[in-house]
């Protein structure tokens, strides 16, 4: 599993995300609205063409997914719950970064978006990653 250094702490009855063991709070909600606000708006640059229809579908709903599985899973009544939330947003962040990646290939629509939103889905991806693995990690002791 890929991930990077973030930790999960239990703040005030929910679970907020931190860069490595520092007290830098990442504030993955804004965060993840923005990147699929601007995602949204990013597919209105692919051409129409009947065969790009695929990425326009998909990597809406992956996109708008992790936001919404993390907004869930911020009302998570127990740590499992929470962990089940996690690893669907961690399983779209993989099927978003892999479109991306798609698309970038195929050098189609906004190249410069495109190459930005193609980082960010696969720095996404390593953060829910990360976090799952500590979840994981702590719901085996």
């Amino acid at each position: 599993m890929d991930k990077i250094d973030y930790d999960i702490v239990q703040e005030n009855g929910e679970f907020v995300v931190r860069e490595g063991k520092t007290k830098y709070r990442v504030d993955l909600r804004k965060r993840l609205l923005q990147f699929a606000v601007d995602t949204i708006n990013f597919l209105g640059t692919l051409p129409y063409r009947k065969e790009f229809d695929v990425f326009r579908y998909q990597l809406s709903k992956s996109s708008t997914s992790m936001g919404a599985n993390y907004e869930e899973s911020q009302g998570g009544y127990s740590y499992r719950d929470f962990a089940s939330k996690i690893g669907i947003c961690y399983k779209e962040a993989r099927e978003t970064h892999y479109f991306y990646k798609v698309i970038h290939s195929l050098q189609i629509g906004d190249l410069n978006v495109c190459k930005r939103l193609t980082n960010e889905s696969d720095e996404l991806k390593r953060i829910f990653g990360s976090i799952l693995s500590k979840v994981k990690n702590a719901g085996d002791k």
